[in-house]
């Protein structure tokens, strides 16, 4: 079976501290990623969103934590309602003084294929890629006005 997996690194202008919570705050979350009623990085804390193509399909994505490193990991499952297959995300921080190094990583995407072509491994390519080079660089530096 050929590697399905995707990862994204983006190193940030910003203390780890300060991305930690960007990517686990709930409150912090809905400024650039999707607008999830709760979450909290626990193992077990179950969490569930509607998204999609902005022209398309929306659907239910179904997650649980499953590991948390405190600021430094967490990884969750990934998985659509009613669609084969079940995928986790992790993100992983690296210290690097006053920057800080991410790495997303998700893992299991041939076991969502055949969902159909909205689950192709190029697609979750380029939505991580814009979570993690566009949106949360914008939300964790913004540009100075």
């Amino acid at each position: 079976m050929k590697n399905e997996n995707v990862v994204v690194e983006r190193t940030y202008n910003a203390p780890i501290d300060k991305v930690w919570s960007a990517i686990t705050n709930v409150d912090e979350m809905k400024n650039w990623y999707f607008q999830l009623e709760d979450f909290k990085p626990v193992v077990g804390f179950k969490f569930d969103f509607i998204g999609g193509p902005e022209d398309g399909i929306q659907y239910l994505h179904l997650c649980e934590v499953t590991e948390v490193v405190e600021g430094k990991k967490i990884s969750y499952s990934w998985r659509y309602d009613n669609y084969p297959g079940n995928s986790f995300v992790t993100w992983e921080l690296f210290d690097k003084g006053e920057q800080t190094l991410l790495q997303l990583t998700h893992t299991g995407l041939d076991t969502l294929a055949e969902g159909g072509p909205d689950f192709a491994k190029a697609n979750f390519l380029a939505g991580w890629t814009y979570f993690v080079h566009t949106a949360l660089k914008g939300y964790l530096e913004p540009e100075e006005v």
